[in-house]
């Protein structure tokens, strides 16, 4: 099949599965099909709008009960979330965290908040994410253990900590992982940004690391508009998420008193009240998000060179973004495809550039990155909103 055959097989199954009627079909929209109006109208009719109000409770409350964690701390965006969620892991200036290459930037950019340096880690063809296998291998080359930790002997400074991401809410192989971080003495905090409605092993992600962050972004599975969460099953650890994210301040009527370097990170009541109402549709987004990733595996079957990236044998995903996959030798036509596919309306996007590659990262110490700059010349997300499944 030549490449302009296969570009045209390939705008036909997109055609098929998403019926487009219109001009443009996004890549992610979200779906308001409940109380979200009911509910944010409460906030603006009663005044609270703001960090003040129930529905950051409830939000809270409602997330805690999803995901099974003992605390949920509801904060302005996935970011703030990460950044918390290293600073109360230990994370400190001058530390090593491993982080996998293909990753959104805002994983490497929360390490940066710390003062810490992003040390990239290659994925795996199964998950997309990190390889415990790989990495392990590549710890026992380079690492050494002291009393206060794990060390690179490379550079000198202490790896406090490995932050896997769950990409486009597959699951990280996370039982080999924890056994990997339990071996180096180093702390997991899971970035489960992309896998809300997404399970490992039957239990949903974030219940692994010492603490876990989730975005609530426009494009994510569930949106708060802005908005993000810590997750953790540590009480100590969620009272201290849920004060320093709120200023620090100490509890008084009127008193203005502050006693840790706080951060102005608690999401807003309009942004809860709004999360309330999505969370109340979650089982139905995921439900449709899997029937679509059904619908795209059985329209690119006879599609030749590409496949849909499907969940790996242990985990249930929620599909957050669907993952078509190029075989390596036509990677090459990935830039057509992406032309051809956004100028018929078709919303499509490339993976993430390899954090390696962009300009502020490329001095960041890193073992083999094969698997990723592999994945990265092949994937393209193609349309995935929850409405497009029939």
């Amino acid at each position: 099949m030549t490449t302009t055959f296969r570009i045209q097989a390939i705008l036909e199954a997109l055609q098929k599965v998403t019926s487009k009627q219109e001009h443009f079909v996004p890549l992610h929209e979200p779906s308001f099909q409940g109380n979200e109006w009911l509910y944010v109208k409460e906030c603006i009719d009663t005044g609270w709008v703001s960090s003040v109000g129930k529905y950051v409770n409830k939000f809270e409350e409602m997330l805690a009960d999803y995901t099974g964690v003992k605390h949920a701390i509801a904060v302005v965006n996935g970011t703030a979330a990460v950044h918390v969620c290293l600073k109360l892991a230990g994370v400190e200036p001058n530390d090593e965290v491993l982080v996998p290459a293909l990753t959104f930037i805002a994983s490497a950019n929360a390490i940066s908040y710390c003062g810490a340096i992003p040390h990239f880690v290659d994925s795996s063809y199964e998950t997309l994410g990190l390889d415990p296998v790989k990495l392990d291998h590549y710890l026992m080359e380079i690492s050494v253990q002291r009393k206060d930790g794990c060390y690179n002997k490379i550079t000198g400074r202490r790896i406090k900590a490995v932050l896997p991401m769950h990409t486009f809410g597959h699951p990280v192989d996370m039982d080999a992982l924890l056994e990997i971080c339990d071996r180096y003495k180093i702390e997991l905090v899971e970035d489960a940004a992309e896998s809300l409605g997404s399970y490992y092993k039957g239990r949903h992600t974030g219940n692994w690391g010492k603490l876990s962050a989730v975005s609530f972004n426009g494009n994510k599975v569930v949106t708060t508009g802005g908005g993000g969460a810590i997750l953790t099953n540590n009480d100590e650890l969620g009272k201290m998420a849920k004060h320093i994210t709120t200023t620090a301040k100490k509890p008084h009527p009127w008193a203005f008193d502050h006693d840790h370097i706080g951060f102005n990170y608690r999401m807003p009541n309009l942004n809860a009240a709004l999360g309330c109402a999505q969370l109340e549709m979650l089982s139905k987004f995921i439900e449709q998000k899997r029937t679509l990733a059904n619908m795209y595996a059985n329209a690119f079957l006879q599609v030749d060179g590409v496949k849909l990236f499907m969940e790996p044998s242990f985990a249930k995903s929620n599909y957050w973004l669907q993952v078509l996959m190029l075989e390596e030798q036509f990677a090459s036509e990935k830039e057509k495809l992406l032309k051809a596919a956004n100028e018929a309306g078709f919303m499509t996007r490339p993976v993430w550039k390899p954090l390696h590659e962009i300009s502020m990262y490329q001095n960041c110490p890193k073992m083999n990155l094969d698997v990723v700059e592999s994945l990265a010349r092949r994937i393209i997300n193609i349309p995935s909103s929850p409405g497009l499944a029939r």
